[in-house]
């Protein structure tokens, strides 16, 4: 059957179940009896010359201008072809797919005066894998993801570009080549399917799902390397998050609670030291606020893919039509700044653990460098290396692009949220941050060798085993580039996680 578009319903993970694993969607009834009544209500306007923005006038600072019920039409196709000039490497397949899946869902809710016919060709081009060529670069993030969404319009009027069965085609071929047939723009179509924050809701959901997964397994890597140099769990005592009561501080101290039961290799305080540096014993305080980040990330993502974000939107029970600006993606726009500042955080404090493996004065013993022959060979030195490389990257994309705001339409446009530019470089940051908590990980499970495998907890030797399946030891000097691009892959997928939680039990 697929999951149905109501307009009000779906989740993250039926967004990521169709971008990624292509479950198929359906328009549910109601749904349909709204589209088809908005659309009622648009043609008896436009029949009656009402002024309606973007239907009998022209947009933004030409939203002044009046157009004739005969150009009506025209002024749609025009909107479109005008206004698809985005740049840039088209976005992935998912992230289209995403987007696709959200334009649907948003024009189901009955407030956008989509023809049903419209509608469903988006639906028919999402379920048979008919992919518009979106280029990434060129939205403001206010007055919609136009030019983006524009590259997606073009495809339903058999223009553009799509990808379709791995060939990157004309849009009419396409859509021939999937059965189906272009539609002809009637008046408000073309702004009702380019007007809203889709671009950048659809690269934010996938990122946060990735950025989910790899908040977990972090404190499963990071529990590992506390075995790796001896590090003293009581600061993960429940007493002492009790008294700072923040959920996610206690949930991740509670996982690494779990994480490390059963290790023989972690210590007591004052057995070797009185307490650890901050990257060790600081874990659930940074990690539980990275958390704290996520959830409010979460709860604007959750309503968003669920909003009517075009303008003008139709209210037929009503009769009225209203502009607004719920287009503006300043919503989206903060999330997703506080989505790479938060995640960020995880490979700030991880590349400090890796240095702490790698660092002889700071290792407790182990080899520099984790070098089996330390001088003759480099270790896993230059692993650190690329750690910082990409944690100070991390640092420049993390700056907000939400306080940014350039005037655009003449003025008409005056402050816009560059909501689209703050997801890119969130899902930047998502790949940036599996990396650094990839290269941790190689070297906890170096260090690990070293100092006996057998003493490890239950949870943390499933990873280390994870690991070790496609990274051996690294007993003489080699590339480890590809090996820590398929580590950092592992973690995005989850796979690992779930090996982990099969012995430790569900984590926060």
């Amino acid at each position: 059957m697929g999951i149905e578009l109501d307009g009000n319903q779906i989740t993250a993970e039926d967004v990521a179940a169709v971008a990624i694993n292509r479950v198929p969607v359906v328009l549910g009834d109601e749904a349909i009896k709204r589209v088809v009544a908005c659309r009622r209500m648009v043609e008896e306007w436009v029949s009656a010359g009402k002024v309606v923005y973007g239907v009998t006038t022209g947009f933004g600072k030409f939203s002044d201008v009046r157009i004739s019920a005969e150009d009506a039409v025209a002024l749609q196709v025009n909107l479109i072809r005008s206004h698809a000039c985005a740049v840039g490497k088209p976005l992935p397949e998912p992230t289209v797919r995403a987007l696709m899946m959200l334009r649907a869902n948003a024009l189901a809710k009955g407030h956008s005066g989509i023809c049903l016919e419209t509608l469903q060709l988006l639906v028919d081009c999402l379920n048979r894998g008919v992919h518009p060529v979106i280029p990434e670069q060129g939205s403001l993030g206010a007055s919609g993801d136009l030019a983006p969404l524009s590259h997606l319009a073009l495809v339903l009027m058999g223009e553009g570009e799509a990808f379709y069965e791995g060939e990157r085609l004309p849009g009419a071929e396409a859509l021939a080549k999937a059965g189906l047939k272009p539609i002809t723009l009637k008046a408000k179509e073309g702004l009702a399917l380019i007007n809203g924050t889709q671009a950048m809701t659809s690269i934010g959901v996938l990122a946060l799902a990735k950025a989910e997964r790899l908040a977990k397994v972090a404190d499963a890597i990071a529990a590992l390397t506390v075995e790796c140099l001896r590090g003293i769990p009581d600061a993960f005592a429940d007493e002492v998050h009790r008294v700072r009561p923040y959920p996610e501080q206690s949930g991740v101290a509670r996982n690494l609670r779990t994480l490390l039961r059963g290790s023989k290799l972690v210590t007591r305080q004052g057995e070797l030291r009185v307490q650890d540096a901050y990257s060790l014993r600081c874990l659930p305080q940074v990690h539980g606020a990275t958390r704290q980040a996520l959830a409010y990330v979460k709860e604007k993502i959750a309503i968003e893919i669920n909003a009517a974000t075009d303008n003008p939107l139709l209210f037929v029970e009503e009769g009225k039509v209203i502009s607004g600006g719920n287009f503006h993606g300043q919503p989206i726009a903060l999330a997703m700044d506080f989505l790479k500042i938060g995640l960020s955080e995880l490979a700030n404090i991880s590349e400090r653990r890796t240095e702490r493996l790698v660092n002889p004065s700071l290792s407790g013993g182990l080899p520099a460098f984790l070098s089996h022959q330390p001088g003759t060979q480099s270790g896993l030195m230059i692993l650190q290396y690329v750690s910082a490389s990409l944690v100070s990257e991390n640092k420049v994309l993390a700056h907000p692009a939400s306080v940014d705001s350039i005037p655009s339409s003449a003025n008409q446009e005056d402050h816009v949220s560059m909501g689209t530019t703050a997801a890119r470089h969130a899902a930047q940051v998502v790949d940036n941050v599996a990396k650094v908590l990839a290269i941790e990980l190689i070297c906890a499970a170096e260090a690990a060798d070293f100092v006996g495998i057998e003493g490890l907890a239950p949870a943390t030797r499933a990873l280390y085993d994870r690991l070790r399946a496609i990274v051996p030891p690294v007993a003489a000097d080699r590339s480890t580039s590809q090996e820590i691009e398929s580590v950092a892959a592992a973690l995005l997928e989850g796979e690992w996680l779930q090996a982990v939680e099969a012995v430790s039990g569900p984590l926060f």
